[in-house]
């Protein structure tokens, strides 16, 4: 199964991600989102990034230059109809995932391979409201996408073998590593990340440490790059609490429960970076604990 025309739903800091990679590879590109802007803001931070690859001598102008020709954007989904490969990276929300493929579905050629991002939702059950669960898969780029060389790939109970083969060679296309994972809550790396993350908010929430010395520790005890929270306000408290969720829920065990901390700092809407505010404040020259 051949794989040229790649269509990406959702600009956001994954979908920008995904497209640049895809792109530099080969592959034509059609992003879609919901807002002009958020399309906008994708083009700008994959020339931003693809800059940064340029000027650190991994690429040349010139190949940069073919990458960003090769994708296209649109704000209609039906667009997407044509692609050999369709991988939605849209909101971590089970029904938000599900309409996408509904709308797409009456435009889809029927060779198209339909894959989602998604880092913790049932493969199978995404699959299954949609007309080709063999040809259906988990396609999860970890964050940021032009630098991290894991990608997991993870078949629903009805994926076919073609299918499974058609996406490692894709994989193997963009310089990256395949880890393959069975179809269960969050699959492995969020099975045992976030469950690390959740950890380090329970203890900052008893008071065992505060946020710089729960950072510290695990920087500077286990060698982590980044702090447990530090890499929480990274992903984003949001989706952390929704993979903590789908983990409690999806596995019924008290283990999962999400920390009433992480809760709060979600409700109160401080997000992580991209609010200015999570477990560090953003918004002066240096991020400042906020606990």
């Amino acid at each position: 199964m051949e794989i040229r025309q790649v269509g990406v739903v959702g600009a956001g800091q994954m979908g920008n991600g995904i497209a640049h990679v895809f792109a530099l590879a080969g592959y034509d590109v059609l992003l879609t989102d919901i807002s002009q802007t958020s399309l906008d803001k994708a083009l700008s931070t994959i020339d931003r990034n693809l800059e940064r690859q340029v000027q650190r001598g991994k690429i040349g102008a010139e190949v940069k230059a073919a990458a960003l020709a090769r994708i296209r954007t649109t704000l209609k989904l039906a667009d997407l109809g044509p692609s050999d490969l369709i991988i939605e990276a849209a909101t971590e929300r089970e029904t938000v995932k599900q309409a996408i493929f509904e709308d797409l579905l009456p435009h889809l050629k029927p060779t198209t391979i339909l894959t989602s991002n998604t880092s913790s939702i049932s493969i199978t059950r995404l699959a299954s409201r949609t007309d080709r669960p063999e040809k259906f898969m988990g396609f999860h780029f970890m964050n940021p996408v032009p630098v991290m060389q894991l990608v997991e790939l993870i078949r629903g109970i009805a994926t076919d073998r073609e299918t499974y083969q058609t996406l490692l060679g894709v994989v193997n296309t963009l310089g990256k590593t395949a880890a393959s994972a069975e179809d269960f809550p969050a699959f492995i790396v969020n099975r045992i990340l976030m469950p690390m993350i959740n950890e380090a908010v329970y203890t900052l929430y008893e008071g065992v440490g505060s946020v710089k010395s729960i950072d510290e520790s695990l920087k500077l005890g286990a060698n982590h790059p980044m702090g447990p929270l530090e890499l929480a306000d990274f992903i984003g408290l949001d989706t952390c609490l929704a993979i903590m969720n789908v983990l409690h829920e999806g596995l019924a065990d008290t283990k999962y429960r999400p920390c009433p901390l992480l809760v709060k700092y979600v409700e109160a809407g401080w997000l992580g970076r991209k609010t200015q505010r999570g477990f560090y404040d953003y918004r002066g020259e240096t991020p400042v604990p906020t606990r």
